[in-house]
């Protein structure tokens, strides 16, 4: 069972499954710098059991990691999600993971993602067929629940593990806090007193600091980051070092920096083609230039053009301006 070769002498740091961000090209310059497991993008479970091309795209695995991979499917309907989960399965997934934490109207509409947990039967279910449909391990990724007069992660994350569940990882925020305010680490802290399983704090932890922190109000077993690795995808490797040796470890130099926004997204285009990988990497342009001097206009100048040789100019005399002659 490769779920326990995440507890294996060190705190696990893993990758959160984040809808447009963590696709191949993400994971692997994650997994370069390090850590525990990443976490595919949110699959449907329908789109994938209807032979959705682009939804087995979002399923690539790299064969240059030996990292756990962790699949994470999304749907309302546990015939379908059991289905979905048996793909997975065939295809390489070492874990089957369950949305119930998405908050976008999108997805909630269609009662997936965070609806289900308004849904307590139904969710049930969902765990239930999913587990009974593969022989590899499932976890839940959830919130602590719909909003604050529904407070209800403690009652489901029991309910899962009784049908079979072998890891949580909760978001500790409501959905309908999004992602405003600050996360609640210690409300998820009344777990260790009732779970045999594994639980993973979520939400918030930007830090090396962050993640002490989280851990110890928290009492969970490990960490799951999203937001915190945009524009830092080394965050990671910087946390699993703090926690293994109490050190700080520094963010790679500006000339290090720049080699790794440039091998990002030449991998970014290999992957989509040039027109698409244009279009999808202008987010990643915006997180890894926040708070450089020009930042602004340089995000502004190449939002507007879709010339490949003018944007790695453009991008190579942004950094040159920002840092010097360092190029």
């Amino acid at each position: 069972m490769r779920l326990g070769e995440l507890f294996k002498g060190n705190i696990p740091v893993v990758l959160a499954p984040m809808a447009g961000v963590a696709d191949l090209p993400f994971r692997e310059l994650v997994c370069s710098f390090g850590a525990s497991a990443t976490v595919s993008e949110m699959i449907s479970s329908e789109a994938l059991v209807r032979d959705s091309r682009k939804t087995y795209r979002m399923l690539a695995c790299s064969e240059r990691s030996n990292l756990i991979k962790i699949i994470q499917i999304m749907g309302a309907d546990p015939k379908n999600m059991a289905e979905s989960a048996i793909i997975n399965e065939t295809l390489g997934a070492d874990v089957i993971d369950i949305n119930m934490g998405c908050p976008v109207r999108k997805i909630t509409s269609n009662n997936s993602g965070a609806a289900l947990m308004k849904d307590e039967n139904l969710a049930m279910k969902i765990v239930e067929s999913v587990v009974k449909s593969v022989k590899i391990p499932v976890s839940v990724k959830m919130r602590l629940g719909w909003d604050a007069e529904h407070v209800n992660f403690l009652n489901l994350a029991k309910k899962f593990e009784n049908v079979g569940a072998q890891m949580l990882v909760i978001h500790c925020r409501t959905r309908n806090q999004m992602y405003c305010g600050k996360a609640n680490w210690s409300a998820i802290s009344e777990l260790r007193d009732v779970l045999k399983i594994p639980y993973f704090c979520n939400g918030d932890i930007k830090s090396s600091d962050d993640a002490i922190r989280a851990i110890g109000e928290s009492r969970a077993d490990g960490v799951m980051i999203g937001r915190g690795t945009l524009g830092k995808p080394w965050l990671l490797k910087q946390i699993m070092e703090f926690l293994r040796f109490k050190k700080y470890t520094p963010a790679p130099s500006p000339e290090d920096q720049y080699k790794i926004i440039v091998q990002h997204f030449q991998n970014v285009l290999d992957f989509y083609g040039e027109s698409a990988g244009i279009h999808i990497f202008r987010k990643h342009f915006c997180w890894y230039s926040t708070g450089l001097p020009g930042s602004s206009i340089f995000r502004k100048t190449i939002n507007e053009v879709d010339d490949l040789s003018f944007i790695k100019k453009c991008l190579e005399d942004f950094y040159s301006g920002c840092f010097g002659a360092i190029l």
